[in-house]
């Protein structure tokens, strides 16, 4: 009988607690629907429908060779994108951003209710990526037998990689990658969820409610270079030359921007020292190895990058890096298209100038681009020889003096526009032929300076140098220049000594003294001076 109550009670029991079960049901089901939208998942956005690259020049670098590898200025780069945002709160992935991207230079507006977090998703999705994220873990290695073409496959772990080679532990023992002499591949089980086949940026955000934001996200990036080459052509009167620029910029990272609108800053702007920041880990595998044999019978192998296959959802795919001999042959040059019309005049930022290429340009990955900067017909140009007396003289050993061109950057002389630093390659045309007569750096030049083109030493045109007396007062020199040309030539010496008495016929340019003279045909011409020592 009391066994009956209890299990009397218990029934009642159980049935007393099913509407609270329902009701604390129904209340788990509707906070899961308020807590869902807060977390509603990604959205991606895979591309930019507009953007503009603006390029700085390396600091520091005012003239020379820009960086191949990794170019050292950078870029202000403007997107315009359009999202589709549910409400709540949400993880918005910028796909395709630029390489060199620095993370606490983007501003993002145009959200609703703002940004919360940031952050820069910098592991890449190749070859040596896949070996970086799977350190430590087990793939399949497969090779095949040049001879039979049978194909053998064999678990390892990789336990060192990808700089300097990677390291395999096989049943073996450890093994480096690509040093069997056999074409091998690993296959790699899945794709590691923190690899991203493009350099992205995240945020999140969150929105009242469902709607289509137009986003603009402004950023600085590393890797971006630029550099003005003029191409000189020296008419044949000897006295004008035809001017052309070309506008060269860089692009290290691994993002094109199709379609941009692209300008250069010319100048240095005052920005803040940073330390380098380091690259997203992708590129290819280099593996060079050194058995026991030859290079022509061992060759180093690199890896292509991956094209990774849409994902499977039901198994794991194999993901394979296959490798290809490497070659240094040297790719033929292709020949330059004519030049298209020059960009508007320079605009000012500042005390900087501003270069505005009037068409959209493709700003591709990994790349230089060139474009018109300005083309000048029938500039005045000067033909001198030019010298600075140094330390090399005083013995009255003769030295060739160099030649050099040049140029007012007036309207009067052809000129009159801002001409930012950049290389100069001079032509003549010699027998109907057009030939490189030298090449020169120059820096910026405003308008009204004085350019030089510093292009060759002449043998001869030479310059002689005697220290005729000395004391502890002063000393006596006599300069003399040689023309060994069948025509006058005009010569400047540029001296840095302290004169005395002061010379009325010299000039003065900073702190010293030009001889300028004409030194006539297979004759020459003589400068003495006193230099006073200081006390």
């Amino acid at each position: 009988m009391a066994r009956r109550n209890s299990a009397s009670r218990s029934i009642r029991g159980t049935e007393r607690t099913k509407p609270v079960s329902r009701r604390l049901l129904t209340l788990i089901a509707f906070l899961w629907c308020c807590i869902a939208p807060a977390n509603a998942g990604t959205i991606i956005s895979d591309r930019a429908e507009s953007v503009s690259v603006t390029v700085y020049r390396q600091p520091g670098r005012a003239r020379g060779a820009i960086d191949r590898d990794w170019p050292g200025g950078y870029a202000l780069v403007a997107e315009t994108r359009t999202v589709d945002l549910p409400p709540g709160e949400t993880v918005v992935r910028f796909e395709g951003v630029a390489e060199g991207l620095m993370p606490e230079t983007a501003v993002l507006s145009g959200m609703p209710q703002g940004v919360k977090e940031k952050n820069r998703d910098a592991r890449l999705l190749s070859p040596a990526g896949l070996v970086d994220a799977y350190l430590r873990r087990r793939v399949t290695v497969r090779r095949t037998d040049r001879k039979s073409g049978k194909v053998t496959e064999e678990e390892a772990v990789i336990t060192a990689g990808p700089s300097g080679g990677v390291i395999l532990r096989t049943p073996r023992g450890y093994e480096a990658l690509g040093c069997s002499g056999l074409p091998e591949r690993m296959l790699y089980r899945d794709v590691p969820a923190d690899l991203s086949p493009r350099p992205t940026l995240s945020v999140i955000a969150t929105s009242d409610r469902a709607t289509r934001a137009t986003l603009q996200l402004t950023y600085l990036a590393e890797g971006f270079d630029w550099a003005a080459n003029y191409v000189a052509d020296m008419n044949s009167d000897g006295g004008t030359l035809n001017l052309m620029a070309w506008l060269t910029v860089a692009n290290g990272g691994v993002t094109g921007f199709p379609g941009a609108r692209l300008g250069v800053i010319a100048g240095q702007p005052n920005k803040a020292a940073r330390a380098p920041q380091p690259r997203p880990t992708g590129g290819a595998l280099l593996l060079t190895c050194w058995p026991m044999d030859v290079t022509s019978t061992h060759p180093g192998w690199a890896l292509f990058p991956v094209q990774m296959p849409p994902p499977v959802m039901e198994e794991a795919q194999e993901i394979m890096v296959t490798a290809y001999r490497r070659s240094d042959a040297v790719p033929v040059a292709m020949a330059a298209p004519p030049p298209p019309p020059p960009p508007p005049p320079a605009e000012d930022v500042g005390d900087l100038k501003y270069y505005r290429v009037p068409v959209a340009v493709d700003v591709s990955a990994n790349s230089q681009k060139q474009v018109a900067l300005l083309r000048q017909d029938d500039v005045r140009v000067e033909r001198l020889y030019a010298a600075t007396i140094d330390y090399r003289d005083g013995s009255g050993q003769s030295r060739p003096m160099t030649l050099r061109l040049r140029l007012r950057n007036r309207k009067a002389d052809g000129l009159g526009l801002p001409m930012p630093s950049g290389r100069v390659a001079v032509f003549e045309h010699v027998g109907g032929l057009r030939l490189l007569a030298g090449e020169a750096d120059v820096g910026d030049k405003a308008v009204d300076e004085r350019i030089d083109y510093d292009i060759s030493e002449s043998s001869d045109i030479r310059l002689t140098v005697r220290q005729t007396a000395a004391s502890e007062k002063r000393r006596d020199w006599t300069i003399r220049i040689a023309n060994a040309r069948p025509f006058a030539v005009t010569a400047e010496v540029t001296i840095g000594h302290d004169i005395t008495p002061r010379p009325q016929d010299l000039e003065r340019r900073g702190g010293a003294w030009i001889w300028r003279t004409v030194v006539p045909a297979n004759g020459w011409a003589d400068y003495s001076y006193a230099e006073m020592l200081p006390r």
